[in-house]
């Protein structure tokens, strides 16, 4: 028998989302980003390389 967690097991539609400011696709709230959600932009790396800042 495991012990290792499964994954997420919450209701992953009530977390926050917002655009990407590249491909406008949805990006949802991960924890990685969980310090810095206000300043988090772009979706991926690839979007990343292609903003235009």
């Amino acid at each position: 028998m495991s012990t290792r967690p499964t994954g997420f097991k919450g209701n992953k539609q009530s977390l926050p989302s917002k655009p990407c400011s590249v491909c406008g696709r949805d990006m949802i709230w991960r924890k990685a980003w969980a310090k810095n959600w206000e300043a988090v932009k772009v979706c991926s790396e690839a979007c990343r390389r292609k903003r235009k800042d």
